[in-house]
């Protein structure tokens, strides 16, 4: 028994040591060929070729390659690159996206939660005004959101047709309320003189200052979000050229045509071949550094100065304390008035229903649990409900989140190539590895940094140019970064092109920086001056125009870009210049006549 096993092992090692009969085959090429799904197998030749019409892994021994297969390697690693990028943006952009939706669901939990704490107001205090100022403050809200979505909404423009709306309000039933219900030419008037005479001081310019710069951040980061999923998407697809291809054939397909389906380039091969196909997206390293420092600040602003919650509850009080000034003011506010707009007879019915009608809220006098219970009460009623019955992330938290995240991302498009090449692509030195014309321990060639100027020495790739698609995202960065930084200079801009979406400010602003409101400078004496008489002219126009007609029409907004400090400064003297005008215009009549007789 032990002979004849031993017969046995001495038979298969003469079989094995015996030369194969067989010719060479192209079988271990072709199942490679369909596993990696790179084409069908019958494209593949049954035996190595002495003579083939390939044009990329030219060999000198026989090959198992032809054109057919080299056409489908080029889509194939076309393909392959595109899904690993996409494979390594994945995460960056679902963090981008997430943060996005977050941020437009906590904007617009916050514009409702504003808006139904305005309505609250008016319900509890001023119920007498409540429907009338409805309408009023649903579009003021609206401004606000439009703002934040980058419409051309500026907030001086939001605010003064609100306060147009609510001066007739508290002048008719706070500071006259005995008077005669207005007719709507009186009602007119009111509202083309609320501007010159300033009946609610000066809360709401500096409400409108604060407010500009919370929005503005705001809608800064939300264009941050959009622009950094532009770039991402417009990296997935901005193609590759001819040489990159032909590179990427060389580098991962032609071993195969030597049966050698197993071997894996040298990484400092597959260094070369990336940062030569990537050298466009690399670029893109220097905008992006910077572009995430700008979302790093306006992090920054919006979790400290520029809190977007603080200032859009803030409205409410503001609103408050303006009325409250009217209120002060209604003596001297009711003599100016009436100087323009005319006198009002008092009305014995309308004075006994205003005094039924403002008695104190009965929730004002409750017990605090009682009170709670009616504000919910009256809240529930309120013509706008908050989106979502849970409260979503601050923003505050989401901006923290988001920073968190993002700045792992500052070397993203930098390091793409160490990236691709991790892994299972390629292999470091020490092991036999495929360097782009045989297989051999090391790469030996120079290999080159991911930087653009670098790939003139490129020893795999020859980089004739920039990408077309990916010098359009550079440059929509940096002009995202310089409209932030311009913007950041000058906070006191924010508020002059408030409603430009994010446009920079008007022409001949100093951009220097070196001064501004908050560090409570001033311009020249003689800019001051100008523009002090400028307004002056203008609130002189506006009130002829208000005496001479008490129902005109709403001036056009053209005509109310005088600002409300200016109107302040000049309002007292403006209406004694009119009133002069108009009485020298009769002296002149009366003179006239007399020398006519």
């Amino acid at each position: 028994m032990s002979r004849l096993l031993l017969l046995l092992l001495l038979l298969l090692n003469f079989v094995a040591l015996m030369p194969a009969d067989g010719p060479p085959s192209c079988h271990e090429v072709r199942a490679a060929f369909q596993l990696q799904q790179v084409g069908r197998g019958r494209l593949v030749p049954e035996v190595p070729v002495e003579e083939s019409d390939v044009q990329i892994c030219e060999q000198k021994a026989p090959t198992c390659c032809t054109r057919k297969m080299e056409e489908s390697y080029l889509a194939a690693v076309k393909r392959k690159l595109s899904q690993n990028i996409q494979a390594l943006n994945f995460e960056l952009k679902f963090t981008i996206v997430a943060h996005s939706s977050a941020f437009q669901e906590t904007f617009t939990y916050l514009i409702d939660l504003a808006t139904n704490n305005t309505f609250a107001l008016f319900h509890s205090k001023y119920r007498f005004m409540a429907q009338d100022v409805q309408d009023s403050v649903k579009e003021l809200f609206t401004d606000l959101s439009l703002n934040i979505m980058g419409a051309d909404m500026p907030l001086e423009d939001a605010f003064s047709r609100f306060l147009d709306a609510l001066f007739p309000l508290v002048y008719n039933h706070l500071i006259n309320p005995r008077k005669a219900s207005l007719s709507e030419e009186y009602l007119d008037c009111l509202r083309l003189t609320r501007q010159d005479i300033n009946p609610f001081g000066n809360y709401s310019h500096e409400m409108t200052v604060q407010l500009s710069k919370s929005l503005w951040t705001c809608r800064m980061m939300k264009q941050a979000l959009n622009m950094a999923e532009q770039v991402i998407n417009s990296t997935e697809h901005a193609g590759l050229t001819r040489e990159c291809t032909h590179a990427l054939v060389k580098m991962q397909y032609c071993p195969h045509c030597q049966g050698l389906t197993l071997i894996r380039p040298c990484v400092g091969y597959c260094l070369n071949v990336m940062r030569g196909c990537l050298a466009s997206l690399a670029s893109l390293d220097g905008p992006w550094r910077e572009f995430i420092n700008l979302v790093e600040h306006l992090a920054d602003q919006m979790t400290g100065s520029h809190d977007l919650e603080q200032s859009l509850l803030g409205i409410r009080d503001v609103i408050e304390q303006s009325i409250q000034h009217a209120e002060s003011q209604g003596s001297h506010l009711s003599k100016m008035v009436e100087k323009v707009c005319g006198e009002l007879q008092e009305s014995p019915v309308k004075e006994m229903s205003e005094m039924n009608t403002s008695k104190e809220d009965p929730a004002a006098v409750l017990p605090p649990a009682a009170k709670l219970h009616s504000l919910a009460q009256m809240r529930s009623s309120l013509p706008l409900k908050a989106s979502k019955n849970d409260k979503p992330r601050s923003l505050k938290r989401i901006s923290r989140d988001f920073i968190k995240y993002i700045k792992p991302s500052r070397t993203f498009y930098t390091t793409l190539a160490e990236r691709l090449c991790d892994g299972d692509l390629a292999v470091r030195d020490g092991s036999t590895c495929w360097n782009g014309d045989d297989v051999v321990e090391s790469y030996t060639n120079l290999v080159v940094s991911s930087d653009f100027k670098d790939q003139v020495n490129n020893p795999e790739v020859k980089v004739r140019g920039s990408n077309v698609i990916i010098n359009q995202v550079i440059n929509k960065l940096r002009l995202f970064i310089q409209m932030g930084s311009e913007r950041r200079i000058k906070p006191e801009r924010w508020r002059i092109t408030e409603g430009s979406g994010g446009g920079g400010g008007s022409q001949g602003e100093d951009l220097s920086g070196d001064c501004d409101d908050e560090d409570g400078c001033q311009g020249s004496g003689d800019s001051m001056d100008t523009d002090i008489k400028r307004r002056t002219d203008l609130s002189m126009v506006n009130l002829t125009k208000i005496a001479s007609n008490p129902g005109a029409t709403k001036t056009s907004p053209k005509e109310k870009d005088s600002s409300d400090s200016g109107s302040r400064v000049c309002t007292s003297s403006a209406i004694v210049v009119a009133s002069l005008l108009i009485m020298c215009q009769f002296i002149s009549q009366l003179c006239n006549a007399a020398a006519t007789l």
